[in-house]
């Protein structure tokens, strides 16, 4: 393995914890819209009941101890200090595969596949479909912190395709399949082309498909696909607003993210809510998305460390 990538482990210090059970207590919570039930945006006592979850109930050392399971590493590439996981398989002719996560998660996301892609046989499938992995965090999620002010070259898709072509040629891998979910999903088609030397085959989930306007297109679609064609556009061109904005102004909306574990939290659990098709029927039950408890201790582990140079731990 390359001297310049460094092992890694997640070592939150206790003070930051304590930091954040602080500001959480300090809420300034504002008053209830009358009437208005997520068509405002976040319900008030939705997400008091989950912060104050945050708060007294849910363990982040529980989550360190399930990420640290797994063997980590950082390496510096065009800059950027890249975190990622490295999981090999015992398999022999196992194919090392990369793995891009999704926005606004984060590679926590990928738990529970990693076994069985890297030790299929222990769980009842063919070890001849064995992977190694490698799953990278994002620039400016998890612990991949953006650089230094100097660097103002924006983190493009290509720019991230060609670190993470680096990072497996860096890891000595010249055979690899390549997957991602959503924002992985427009990285992953990237790393195809820039690497396609080494890349044998990419995979995408929840894939962000824009047409050209072309109505050639839109032929042969079936009712359900219009449909879904439109709900998507909808999501990016109007629904909650939050896309024109954050393209915009992604500056303006960080102060409060990273001062604020509540404002953060609002602000993505909503996007999980629309992403998610999470319901919104009566009180009590759907429409408090996240309250299944599995669910809800995934939302929150995505949220200990930030997105958009949020650093709350």
């Amino acid at each position: 393995m390359s001297p310049e990538i460094r092992s890694f482990r997640i070592e939150i210090a206790q003070a930051r914890i304590d930091d954040l059970r602080q500001r959480l207590a300090r809420t300034r919570w504002p008053a209830a819209l009358p009437g208005a039930r997520w068509s405002a945006g976040v319900p008030v006592d939705y997400l008091r009941e989950l912060a104050d979850y945050w708060r007294d109930a849910y363990d982040w050392r529980e989550w360190e101890a399930k990420l640290n399971e797994f063997p980590q590493f950082t390496t510096e590439i065009d800059g950027q200090r890249v975190h990622f996981l490295h999981v090999r398989s015992q398999e022999p002719d196992a194919l090392p595969l990369i793995l891009t996560h999704s926005w606004p998660n984060t590679v926590a996301e990928f738990l529970d596949i990693i076994g069985p892609l890297t030790n299929p046989r222990a769980h009842g499938l063919d070890p001849a479909q064995a992977y190694h992995v490698v799953a990278p965090s994002l620039p400016g999620f998890a612990f991949s912190p953006f650089p230094a002010p100097a660097d103002q070259r924006p983190w493009s898709i290509a720019r991230v395709a060609q670190t993470w072509a680096e990072l497996m040629s860096r890891l000595g891998y010249q055979r690899y399949g390549a997957h991602g979910n959503d924002a992985g999903a427009l990285v992953t088609p990237q790393l195809a082309v820039i690497d396609a030397e080494h890349v044998v085959g990419s995979h995408i989930t929840a894939g962000l498909g824009v047409p050209t306007g072309d109505p050639a297109e839109f032929a042969g679609l079936t009712a359900e696909e219009t449909a879904s064609l439109a709900e998507m556009a909808k999501h990016f061109t109007g629904g909650s607003g939050y896309g024109p904005y954050l393209t915009n102004r992604p500056q303006t909306l960080s102060y409060g993210f990273t001062d604020s574990p509540v404002a953060q939290l609002a602000f993505l659990v909503e996007r999980f809510k629309e992403f998610d098709g999470w319901p919104t029927g009566g009180a009590g039950r759907a429409d408090r998305p996240g309250q299944n408890p599995y669910q809800r201790e995934h939302l929150l582990a995505h949220r200990d460390r930030g997105v958009f140079v949020v650093d709350l731990l």
